[in-house]
This record gives C-alpha cells, structure tokens and sequence, in this order.
C-alpha cells in the first residue's frame, strides 16, 4: 500500500484543511487513460465508491482502484516550491 513521508502527510493535511471542513475530506489519486502512468491529484470530501484509504500521521488520500494498484509499492513525497506550488514525487518503498 502507499505510504506517506512525513513532508507529504504534513502537506496533505494543510490541503485538506484548507479546502474542505469534512471529517472525510482527503486527496484523491485517481490513474488518468494515458499510455504511460499519469495521476490526478485533487481534494475531495470523501472517497468514491471503490477507493482504497491511506491514513497516516493524520493526513487522508484516497486512491481509485488503478491507482491503488500502480502505487502499491511506492512513497508519496510532497515539497512546496519557492512560489508556493506544491510538487508531488514517487519513490519506491525501501
């Protein structure tokens, strides 16, 4: 399953708050029909029927079945740009 590090927890908890006040509210991943792997991250108040939940260190992301799958053995990192845009990168789970 997907895991969070630390800064991506703390990110995705600073996203979620700021733009919903559900007790469910979450990122979702959802795998987009391209020829290589593409993800759509957006927030959301819940997950969709069939999404696979990730929670740690108090952030929620909800993952679509592609995703899940395509996922599985990867960390989720987050980092903020001098702008203040946020940047996702995966790694494998070491």
């Amino acid at each position: 399953m997907l895991t969070l590090t630390q800064n991506a927890s703390t990110i995705v908890r600073e996203i979620t708050h700021q733009s919903s006040e559900a007790d469910a509210a979450g990122l979702r991943i959802a795998l987009e029909a391209t020829p290589e792997p593409a993800f759509a991250i957006s927030s959301t108040d819940g997950p969709q029927p069939g999404d696979a939940t990730v929670q740690q260190d108090g952030a929620t992301v909800y993952l679509d079945a592609g995703s899940a799958q395509e996922l599985d053995d990867k960390v989720l990192d987050a980092s903020v740009d001098q702008e203040g845009g946020v940047q996702f990168a995966l790694g494998l789970q070491g």
